[in-house]
């Protein structure tokens, strides 16, 4: 595949899965939001916190190094190795499954069963869910790799949706079900997951679109793991580069979900303020889901393929070096903009977006001054995805092992910041933690990247360079709204909400138009690359 045909379908790929994500969780948003209306604090707590936690640390550590290595494949590999290498993320899914779900029943504190009953079914449900997640992990790398563009967001999309009208109807009818709704729903969402990915390659093995695409997999069978007659069963370098990731991502699991392993492990809050963090935190992180995450997973992959792994830019291919450091430039100077748009617009903002969502128990008390919080986090957040998302596609063996050792040393201040914060400022602290160690991971990430092209006249890094009108702009709408939000909102009345809202509409028109005409290379990109309909799937 040639570096513009990677552009264009990672382009496309990011393009989809941002718009799908957003379709279908705003749907997921407005039932969450109902759901709230039935659920206390402390069961949120206990299932977005612990019993999630448990889940999403078996899945990442199962499966993320063999993701890190497999995407930087290309499809004419043998794929008959690859494909026995991605399946043992199944047994080895099992092994932490196991060990995790015995912690969890007797090294960490469980909940009051008079409150919350039904703990221990609660664990044995997500652990199993995890590992039936990962029987689709083979799938989900084919597809990533051949640029299934849909299949990804359809699957994980209808699978929530699925999840979620569940816990609605659950709730509703039968409420003092408690943990036994929550964990029916997380085997619904795996299973889902597992059987569209299934049913889509069953019926695309052997199609003409597959033929047309040169899909290197002719038959169903082919899917499933087999003995290889005068070769490796697994393919050795890749097996290699797998165990390298594995290190890092165990480090990069304790940075990611630090402050949930804190919550767990060393009880600083307790179960309804981990409710209240949690609801707050995973609506801070709309925006990251919904466009960050898309954009990091689609272009590492373009820089993957673009890129040729552990060598400079001096000694590839110049074209290929200039549009892979002009894409960078691009992506960080967009992620950069929507991450200063959103900590500009989300400080006055805050409490009315609680209120909405989940009523006086979230705006009231600690949740307004946490989202506040989480909006600057988000913009480290976005700087800090597409810098690494580049360092991860380019970095050799060795410079992968050497960032190991730094992020060890990140995870355990990571860990004992968290610990001094939340106990000098509550679930701020979470927060604040989060931080430092994302500013520091960026400064690494910044610091590869200015090397990397240092002989080249290539400077991506110019991208997080904004002019001043720009600025300017961004400081009045700040104070404009700060101003709306001290006389409006939130407790005057619906007129006066709605008022503080047109302020804010208002301000964000007048930084879009300011955008548009002091970055017309940036709104270039974005027409071509992510709102052009003339552009084929594959």
């Amino acid at each position: 595949m040639g570096s513009r045909e990677a552009l264009r379908s990672a382009a496309r790929l990011a393009t989809y899965s941002a718009g799908l994500q957003v379709l279908f969780r705003v749907l997921t948003f407005v039932l969450n939001a109902y759901t709230l209306r039935y659920l206390s604090k402390e069961m949120i707590g206990v299932v977005n916190v612990r019993l999630t936690l448990l889940y999403s640390t078996v899945v990442f550590l199962a499966r993320e190094a063999f993701r890190k290595a497999c995407l930087n494949v290309g499809a004419e590999q043998k794929w008959a190795q690859i494909i026995n290498l991605l399946w043992l993320t199944v047994p080895v899914g099992v092994l932490w499954a196991l060990l995790l779900c015995w912690v969890w029943l007797w090294f960490v504190t469980a909940p009051d069963p008079a409150l919350i009953p039904h703990y221990e079914v609660g664990v044995m449900a997500f652990g199993l869910s995890a590992v039936v997640e990962l029987l689709s992990e083979p799938l989900w790398v084919l597809a990533q790799v051949h640029m299934l563009v849909r299949l990804k967001v359809m699957a994980e999309s209808l699978a929530m949706v699925a999840k979620c009208v569940l816990t609605v109807v659950c709730v509703t009818l039968v409420p003092h079900w408690g943990l036994y709704i929550f964990s029916l729903t997380q085997l619904v969402y795996t299973s889902f997951l597992l059987a569209c990915y299934a049913i889509y390659f069953v019926k695309f093995i052997g199609s003409q679109e597959a033929q047309r695409t040169s899909f290197p997999l002719s038959r169903v069978t082919d899917l499933l793991p087999k003995l290889l007659n005068h070769q490796p069963v697994v393919h050795p370098r890749l097996a290699t580069l797998t165990w390298t990731f594995f290190k890092q991502s165990f480090l990069k699991q304790i940075l990611t979900e630090g402050e949930r392993y804190v919550m767990t492990f060393l009880n600083v809050l307790n179960f309804g303020d981990q409710g209240v963090y949690d609801i707050v935190n995973n609506l801070g992180s709309l925006v990251a889901r919904f466009l960050f995450l898309p954009i990091e997973e689609s272009f590492y992959i373009f820089f993957a393929k673009v890129v040729e792994r552990g060598k400079g830019a001096g000694h590839q291919k110049q074209e290929d070096v200039s549009m892979a450091a002009t894409v960078l430039e691009l992506l960080l100077k967009l992620v950069l903009l929507i991450g200063l748009t959103i900590t500009v617009f989300g400080y006055s903002y805050s409490q009315l977006a609680l209120d909405i969502y989940g009523g006086s128990m979230l705006s009231l008390g600690t949740g307004p001054t946490l989202l506040r919080c989480y909006c600057v986090y988000v913009l480290l957040l976005a700087v800090n995805g597409v810098s690494e998302c580049f360092t991860f596609a380019t970095m050799s063996k060795e410079e992968v092992d050497r960032y190991n050792f730094m992020m060890l040393a990140l995870s355990s201040s990571f860990l004992a910041l968290s610990y001094f914060f939340t106990w000098s400022q509550g679930a701020v602290g979470f927060i604040l933690a989060n931080c430092l160690n994302m500013g520091l991971r960026i400064v690494h990430s910044l610091q590869y990247i200015s090397r990397y092209f240092s002989l080249s006249e290539c400077r991506p890094l110019s991208g997080l360079k904004l002019p001043g009108p720009l600025l300017l702009v961004y400081l009045g709408s700040g104070i404009v709204t700060t101003f709306s939000e001290a006389v409006l909102c939130c407790e005057l009345g619906l007129m006066f909400r709605l008022l503080h809202v047109m302020i804010g509409a208002v301000c964000l028109i007048i930084v879009l138009i300011t955008i548009y005409f002091t970055e017309p290379k940036l709104v270039q990109f974005i027409r071509t690359q992510f709102l052009s309909r003339d552009k084929k799937e594959t």
